[in-house]
């Protein structure tokens, strides 16, 4: 009787037990499912990615010196050359400065007498004859001479205010002198030359004379002249009695006392 109790209260949850086995089944039936479709659903893109890669692209290798070269090609041919800024363009050839042209060196010419030289105008100078036509070669007129030897209005040379213009034996300094740019001549247009002091601190002759005059008993000249201890020493003497105002009226006139800096009278 029991054991008839027993089996009747254990078969509801054999029931439990079976049913709940059965929707374990069917949900991993149902995963299984759903990961297989969602696999074939990405893996024919993929396939088709693979199979068409898209348009083919080339690339050419380019060595580092090759590259280099090429840069500095392209750099160069859009430079301007230095000289252009000197060049007028469309003037008559001429009358181009030196630095625009290249002239063969006429050697059989005769020092002093006029020569004729045949140029040539340089890359990217543009220019023209007479008629207004132009032209590339062309002929020059200039006198047979070294550039050296050209007149002092020709060339110009930097100044020195360090020499003493006022001294005996009269003194030269050593300067560098630049052919003008319009001036043609032989040689080089750059040169080195001996040339007299001749720089001015702006004293005026007039004036350092006429302060002799007036008020050179109070040394007012020497003043002038930035020769302190002079002015000094005439200043408290009384113009040496008036003996050295006499002498420096003399000596100032003539030119002999200048100023202390021994640059020139303007």
């Amino acid at each position: 009787m029991r054991t008839g109790k027993m089996e009747a209260a254990a078969e509801p949850l054999r029931s439990v037990r079976r049913l709940s086995r059965v929707l374990l089944f069917l949900s991993q039936c149902y995963i299984l499912s759903g990961d297989e479709s969602l696999h074939l659903e990405h893996s024919q893109p993929l396939a088709q990615s693979v199979k068409d890669p898209g348009p083919t692209r080339t690339f050419t290798v380019v060595p580092r010196a090759a590259e280099n070269q090429l840069f500095s090609h392209l750099t160069e041919s859009t430079e301007i050359p230095p000289y252009m800024m000197k060049c007028p363009s469309n003037g008559l050839c001429s009358r181009l400065p030196a630095d625009c042209i290249e002239c063969a060196t006429n050697v059989s010419c005769t020092y002093g007498k006029p020569a004729t030289f045949d140029c040539t105008v340089k890359p990217s100078v543009t220019c023209v004859d007479q008629d207004l036509k132009p032209q590339r070669n062309f002929i020059i007129n200039m006198t047979c001479r070294f550039c050296w030897q050209l007149p002092e209005t020709d060339y110009e040379c930097s100044n020195s205010t360090t020499c003493m213009t006022v001294a005996c034996p009269r003194q030269r300094y050593l300067t560098n002198c630049t052919v003008r740019d319009h001036i043609h001549c032989l040689g080089n247009r750059t040169f080195h030359k001996l040339l007299y002091c001749n720089w001015t601190g702006g004293y005026k002759w007039s004036t350092a004379l006429a302060l002799s005059i007036t008020l050179g008993g109070f040394g007012a000249d020497r003043f002038y002249l930035g020769q302190w201890r002079e002015g000094l020493g005439k200043l408290f003497s009384f113009g040496g009695l008036g003996i050295w105002t006499l002498i420096d009226v003399l000596l100032i006139g003539v030119g002999y006392v200048g100023p202390a800096d021994g640059s020139l009278y303007i």
